[in-house]
């Protein structure tokens, strides 16, 4: 049976913010779900948030988190003290049984070095380590002459000779839950801080005879802990350079890695182009040979193969089929579908309005809740009027109708196939297959007419 224990109660107050620390984000995400989604994979018994200063926004935040409960800090004692406020929520009675201890402020630990750290703890306790060339501020891990790891000294409390260990605590730890009650119970306050430190389970492990043995991470950003805008800010760019470097694995090409942004997931296909500064939100697919030009925002959304985002487009949950072409400077709101080998082009908005294959609208439109056949031309300037201030109406355009330029289409209303609709024209009633239809008013000149002089 495994628990996970998650730290998050701490203030924050180099972040000077009213929102909880672990709430800020990383990737778009907060740092304290990142931290859960680790957790998740490993299947546990029972997660335990511990919160403190925030805790309202926290519960109110994790509401409907069925599998997460919350206990409160407070005051704020130290982390073994965090720990001791979860003890009474955590499951299991047998030796084998276990319990891991994260922190939410330190969002990017992968689950693969916690799989690692757990099959150390074995029959004893385990501790992720790392070794750093400045370990200022890190508790240091101290080993007897056999070279096991005897107790951990927080850098405040350390000697001379400690300071200079280079073998640092994380603080994530798996202890056996029964023995963790125990050590618990048995820490107390007698340091610099005056607080209770978790880190001195450790020193009590080791007097019962217990193994305390180390793993350590895969990557040197796993370990690394939020406490200012500049922390996570640089652990932003750890994080975003992770992801590119495993699409560029995967043999996508990233123009520069250094400006390019994943706040959700992305999925390629083969012998995909990503050019500077573009953002991906939430869920993206990328068929293959989709090529995304610089400054492109694509939130929830699927590309099909062979499609170009030229550059400064916006996307947002909406779909094409293979060969689309859309922008630059082009927009799709949700339930903007483009089937294979439509094309909006500049300063071209979509929502919730489907494009037939090889229908284009080039510039200057704006189609909203509309249903557009094959081969249809949208002239520029186009609008579906398709709301009236209280409800929205739909219209229809059939396979191979034309639209002239500068054409407001008031729905709800058709056009036919093949229809042509004049430039500047006004449509208010259905128009019919194959003729031409317009409602421009006669042309004339005034003579003698001077224009106005200013005053």
């Amino acid at each position: 049976m495994l628990n996970v224990v998650i730290l998050a109660a701490g203030m924050g107050k180099r972040m000077q913010s009213a929102l909880p620390k672990v709430l800020h984000p990383i990737a778009g995400k907060p740092m304290l779900m990142h931290v859960v989604e680790a957790a998740r994979q490993l299947e546990p018994s029972r997660i335990v948030v511990v919160a403190g200063h925030g805790a309202e926004q926290l519960q109110q935040y994790l509401a409907g988190q069925t599998d997460i409960h919350v206990v409160l800090q407070q005051p704020q004692q130290g982390t073994g003290h965090a720990v001791m406020q979860a003890e009474p929520a955590l499951l299991g009675e047998h030796p084998d049984d276990t319990t891991l201890v994260l922190y939410g402020d330190v969002p990017l630990v992968q689950s693969d070095t916690l799989k690692a750290l757990l099959a150390a703890r074995q029959d004893g306790l385990a501790i992720l380590t790392e070794f750093l060339d400045d370990p200022t501020g890190y508790g240091r891990i101290v080993r007897n002459a056999q070279g096991t790891i005897s107790r951990i000294v927080e850098h405040k409390d350390a000697t001379d000779a400690e300071h200079q260990i280079r073998e640092v605590n994380t603080g994530i730890m798996a202890a056996p839950t029964v023995r963790l009650r125990d050590w618990l119970s048995r820490i107390d306050n007698k340091n610099a801080q005056g607080e209770y430190y978790l880190t001195d389970v450790v020193g009590l492990a080791v007097a019962d005879g217990v193994a305390v043995n180390a793993a350590h991470p895969s990557f040197p950003w796993e370990t690394l802990g939020v406490n200012s805008r500049v922390q996570q800010a640089q652990l932003e760019r750890a994080w975003q350079a992770e992801q590119a470097r495993r699409l560029l694995e995967q043999g996508v090409s990233i123009m520069d890695p250094s400006r390019f942004d994943v706040r959700g997931s992305l999925q390629c296909g083969r012998d995909v182009y990503i050019d500077v500064g573009c953002v991906f939100e939430g869920d993206v697919v990328l068929g293959d040979g989709v090529r995304v030009g610089p400054h492109c925002v694509l939130k929830n959304v699927q590309l099909g193969a062979g499609t170009v985002v030229h550059a400064f487009s916006h996307l947002d949950q909406s779909r094409t089929a293979e060969l689309a072409s859309i922008g630059p400077y082009a927009r799709l709101r949700p339930g903007a579908v483009l089937e294979r080998g439509a094309a909006v082009g500049n300063f071209v908005e979509v929502k919730n309005s489907t494009l037939g294959a090889d229908t284009k609208a080039s510039h200057l439109s704006y189609l909203g809740d509309a249903q557009i056949g094959e081969r249809v031309n949208i002239g520029a300037g186009t609008i579906t009027c398709n709301y009236d201030g209280v409800n929205k109406y739909r219209t229809i355009i059939e396979d191979d109708a034309f639209i002239g330029s500068d054409s407001q289409l008031v729905a709800p209303v058709r056009v036919g196939r093949g229809a042509t609709i004049g430039a500047g024209t006004t449509l208010t009633r259905d128009a019919p297959d194959a003729e031409l239809t317009l409602s421009r008013t006669p042309q004339s000149t005034i003579s003698n007419w001077k224009r106005p002089v200013k005053k």
